[in-house]
């Protein structure tokens, strides 16, 4: 009996790592393909109106996840009151950025500049978490992601080409996107983790709240007339049901099962998805210093993740301090 029950606890936990890896997979592909369904999107709508149908889709399926498991909705006020900015930092904003930024950069490219998330978080990380500071390892990670952006900027190319200095504003943009990123990972640690409310339900909050703030968006382009189409409707439900709603789920079974540093490699593969669908479907060409430079950013990420692992392991093999014993009293003292 206890073989049997031993082997079945094994062939569960295979189960499980399975459907975990294939989670992480189907992220990759989703969040790869992000960048194309935005692409495709614009060929009929404004990037605003992108924005909102993503956001009300993702809203819609998140809610109904919330209702068919019969979730509860959380009461604390000031918890609503953070995700409120989470949900204009780490939804509307840099939806609203990407979106834009594709109107002038290759769905690809946007898809590389989104690896450098982890590097906007370490740059962020002193100003918002002042009891954290970067080490030394960390700190030269940096320095090797902004070298890598520098490289997938491609400035020399920039001189005396029209086009390619036209699309320098939403290269900057896609930047900003990462940048709010990097700040409502933070900010989620430092306000919001850590009030005993699961991740599926924080992330309906973040989506359903981001629904009606991102309505602020429609006098920028949000009432322009819509071309209709097959292309552009399946795109911008893909892009709400899977990369906005469905996505989430599978992140936070791939949090929860391997952890947070397994988990935030899905950012090495999502650029590689976004690359390959932006040649293949789109016909976009990939200069060479595109992957280059997205491989320099990887490179920085891996340098800084492995110094935080250090720094972590030393703290915890660190031996603990005991309070030192107070000096003996005087006579005169006990007295």
């Amino acid at each position: 009996m206890a073989t049997d029950a031993s082997t079945i606890g094994r062939m569960q936990a295979a189960g499980n790592t399975r459907g975990t890896l294939v989670a992480f997979l189907a992220l990759a592909l989703v969040w790869g393909a992000s960048f194309l369904f935005m692409k495709l999107g614009l060929a009929g709508l404004a990037p605003g109106q992108v924005v909102i149908g993503r956001v009300w889709f993702g809203a819609l399926t998140l809610a109904a996840v919330m209702l068919v498991t019969r979730r509860r909705w959380p009461r604390d006020l000031k918890l609503w009151g953070h995700m409120v900015v989470v949900a204009i930092t780490f939804g509307v904003a840099p939806y609203a950025l990407f979106a834009w930024a594709e109107q002038t950069v290759p769905s690809g490219l946007a898809s590389i500049y989104n690896a450098t998330t982890p590097i906007m978080t370490l740059l962020l990380t002193p100003l918002l978490l002042r009891s954290e500071r970067l080490s030394r390892a960390q700190s030269g990670g940096v320095v090797i992601g902004i070298l890598g952006v520098l490289v997938l900027s491609a400035p020399w190319q920039l001189i005396g080409s029209a086009d390619l200095a036209g699309s320098l504003p939403g290269q900057i943009a896609c930047l900003g996107a990462t940048l709010c990123y990097g700040f409502s990972g933070l900010y989620l640690r430092r306000f919001v983790f850590g009030r005993g409310v699961e991740s599926l339900t924080l992330s309906a909050m973040e989506i359903c709240l981001a629904a009606p703030l991102a309505l602020v968006l429609l006098p920028f382009g949000g009432l322009d007339p819509i071309g209709v189409s097959a292309p552009v409707v399946l795109s911008i439900a893909a892009l709400g049901v899977l990369g906005t709603g469905i996505a989430y789920i599978w992140y936070y079974r791939v949090l929860g099962e391997w952890g947070a540093a397994r988990a935030s490699t899905v950012t090495y593969l999502a650029p590689v998805v976004g690359v390959v669908l932006g040649v293949l479907v789109l016909g976009e060409t990939v200069q060479w210093y595109e992957p280059v430079g997205g491989l320099v950013v990887i490179a920085g990420i891996i340098a800084s993740q492995r110094g935080l692992r250090l720094r972590r392991a030393r703290t915890l093999s660190a031996p603990a301090r005991l309070p030192s014993a107070p000096p003996p009293r005087s006579r005169a003292e006990s007295s």
